[in-house]
């Protein structure tokens, strides 16, 4: 007969073995559509497992589709620390591609280090640390792109805050005719405008639309691709089963042709 000791760790084990099939990331497959570029840049197994595991909810292949992300092109991401996106847009631009970090200041206490390592580690990076009112951009770029970090353009400092109708501006002026501005925030209520950004992470985005276009952007498309009616947006996207799982705003925009 068991004992009652190996009876509770066969017990404990089982638990831990349904606790781990529970927690595991939802599967994620890349769109057949995918051009080729970018469906290796998914699937790079030189991508961190933690980063991969947030594909599901991310869908990274479709937004760099929105995106127009194409191998050879020249892309702006602002607010790479974390470099999720950085990861997969020196793979997707190839060797004859340039991105061009862009981080403010304030995030080199937990980015800056990360970020140099990475500009060091790929000839097609390029990282700079510049407060978003004083950058000078490449010019004549393919993409610039900003995610999940426009509501934190505004600071409790206000030497952090940023004025958003000139970096839209410098924006504009930066990329070639036709070009595309990717912005993808966590959403706010309709009509708050800038009311949560400092305290839920969040902003209406009838306000980021409203911003780009008064720089002389088209808005192009709203795309419902990380849209979540289940989030009542009454919530920090910090929140606990929250994060990552937040109704987002996918907005692109793009400079016209002419």
């Amino acid at each position: 007969m068991r004992s009652l000791g190996s009876t509770l760790a066969a017990a404990a084990a089982l638990f831990v073995l349904v606790d781990g099939f529970a927690q595991a990331p939802a599967a994620y497959n890349v769109p057949a559509a995918a051009p080729a570029n970018i469906k290796r840049a998914v699937e790079s197994q030189a991508r961190p497992a933690d980063q991969r595991a947030r594909d599901a909810d991310r869908k990274p292949a479709e937004t760099l589709m929105l995106a127009n992300i194409a191998e050879g092109q020249r892309v702006v991401e602002l607010a790479a620390f974390g470099h999720y996106w950085s990861n997969m847009l020196v793979e997707a631009l190839g060797p004859r591609g340039q991105v061009y970090m862009v981080d403010m200041p304030w995030t080199d206490r937990f980015g800056g280090e990360a970020a140099r390592a990475f500009d060091a580690a790929h000839d097609n990076a390029t990282y700079t640390q510049a407060h978003y009112n004083q950058m000078q951009l490449p010019q004549n770029v393919d993409a610039v792109l900003i995610v999940q970090f426009y509501h934190d353009l505004k600071r409790m400092d206000a030497a952090e805050s940023v004025d958003t109708a000139d970096m839209n501006k410098k924006i504009f002026a930066a990329l070639k005719p036709g070009g595309t501005y990717l912005v993808v925030d966590h959403k706010a209520d309709d009509g708050s405008g800038w009311r949560d950004a400092m305290t839920l992470h969040r902003i209406d985005p009838a306000t980021i639309k409203s911003e780009v276009t008064a720089a002389g952007f088209e808005l192009v498309q709203d795309s419902p691709l990380l849209a979540n009616p289940a989030d009542d947006k009454k919530q920090s996207m910090r929140a606990a089963g929250l994060r990552g799982h937040t109704d987002q705003a996918v907005l692109v925009f793009r400079k016209p042709a002419r």
